[in-house]
């Protein structure tokens, strides 16, 4: 997980402070520092009038440019009058460029990485028709909208469904309703406007297919091993009470935790009953066998240009979606905000490259998306006083630019302490 979080992060912010500093070299202004990783420094080479670094907190990146007011505060040259070399003496039109830099390489290399996951792997997704076979499993938050395990969806907001991962994607739009068919009848149930803010708990499940299973690996050590389950094995019940479905386990088994339960096993045409001890956490130590039959979309090369960038883009528009809602008061930032911490657990602990991309994509268009926002210390509140220097004919003045630059600074650490204790509260303590 580490690592992964560490190599996603390196290239994000290697390939944005790349886009600054190319701009800026481009028109001329000197680059001092270009570094991935924040002091203290690890390795050092300059190269040139660049000195390039790798620092030893993997959780960012800067580059300094000459006469430029930034993170680092160094002013003293300020003072002096401005050389042609320097950030505060080029153009508006050129600092602005350089200021857009890192977002529009970090909006490219999204781009660039979701055409070439999408060309190379496609899509893999589970049919809504696929799902219907056996309909939904309807967790404690999907119950309380009224959804019921056992519910064949047939539209959401008005359309029929491909793909059955879009039935939480739409939960960004306004007014979402889901037509399910329950036995014979068929029942429209609106969408509480407060639903993603419950969802924002990551622990918490919405819907998921009901899914008819076999035992799969049984893990070494652990107690389904030692009551002598085989993979291939079929679980038909507990305690006597008739099983389905995986979730029917999942249900059985959170019931008896720390307890002994007799499972009814399917091994060829025997029947077995076996005793096995559920731990604390409510699980045996099995990966079940899923019976449910994934389908691919395939991409030719020019196809996978107009999705991928169709898919970069969406991004966007959920983040700005997510941000409406949260002006709302229909989602909390503190469920919605999180660190590294949630990034680390997005990428997993095991290596699927597939995975890895794609989420260090998704993060390219979030980390373009961030900086973009009017912050003092971000791209975007540069760009926001280059704009008005532009528009007005005005020059902020270096002591303003300071000033912001020190406001800057103490919202973002104040974000960044908040985002961290949130996840620290979730995951230690909720």
């Amino acid at each position: 997980m580490a690592a992964q979080l560490i190599l996603g992060l390196s290239i994000l912010v290697g390939v944005h402070e790349m886009g600054h500093m190319l701009a800026a070299k481009y028109f001329g202004m000197r680059v001092e520092k270009f570094s991935i990783g924040f002091p203290p420094k690890i390795f050092g080479k300059k190269w040139g009038e660049t000195e390039y670094s790798i620092g030893m907190i993997p959780l960012g990146g800067f580059v300094k440019i000459s006469g430029m007011v930034d993170e680092s505060m160094d002013t003293e040259a300020l003072a002096q009058e401005p050389q042609a070399w320097e950030f505060r003496s080029k153009p508006a039109w050129q600092r602005l460029i350089v200021m857009l830099g890192g977002i529009i390489v970090n909006i490219v290399t999204g781009i660039v990485i979701y055409i070439f996951i999408t060309f190379i792997f496609g899509e893999k997704y589970i049919s809504m028709e696929e799902v219907n076979k056996n309909g939904i499993y309807a967790h404690e938050i999907a119950q309380d909208m009224g959804l019921r395990t056992g519910d064949k969806i047939l539209q959401v907001n008005g359309k029929v469904l491909e793909d059955f991962s879009d039935t939480r994607k739409v939960l960004l739009e306004n007014n979402s309703s889901f037509l399910v068919q329950r036995g014979v009848e068929q029942v429209t149930l609106q969408v509480p406007v407060n639903l993603l803010d419950k969802l924002s708990d990551k622990e918490k499940g919405f819907i998921d297919p009901l899914m008819t299973f076999k035992v799969g690996e049984v893990k070494p050590g652990m107690n389904a091993k030692k009551a002598g389950l085989l993979e291939g094995d079929s679980i038909v019940s507990v305690n006597g009470n008739k099983i389905n479905y995986f979730q029917d386990l999942q249900d059985a088994l959170k019931l008896n935790k720390n307890k002994k339960i007799t499972l009814g096993i399917k091994r060829t045409d025997s029947l077995l009953a076996m005793s096995v001890l559920v731990d604390s956490v409510g699980i045996i130590g099995f990966a079940p066998e899923i019976n449910m039959k994934p389908s691919v979309r395939d991409y030719t090369f020019a196809s996978s240009i107009g999705h991928g960038t169709y898919k970069s883009f969406k991004v966007i528009s959920d983040q700005l979606k997510a941000f409406g809602k949260i002006f709302k008061g229909e989602l909390s930032a503190s469920n919605s905000l999180g660190s590294f911490l949630t990034i680390g657990k997005a990428y997993g602990g095991i290596w699927d490259w597939e995975r890895f991309w794609a989420l260090t994509a998704m993060l390219s268009m979030v980390l373009a998306f961030m900086n973009i926002l009017p912050i003092p210390a971000l791209d975007g509140g540069h760009v926001m006083f280059l704009l008005y220097e532009m528009i007005s004919g005005r020059k902020p003045s270096d002591k303003f630019l300071e000033w912001a630059q020190k406001v800057g600074m103490v919202i973002l650490l104040a974000l960044m302490v908040f985002a961290i204790g949130n996840d620290i509260f979730r995951n230690f303590f909720k």
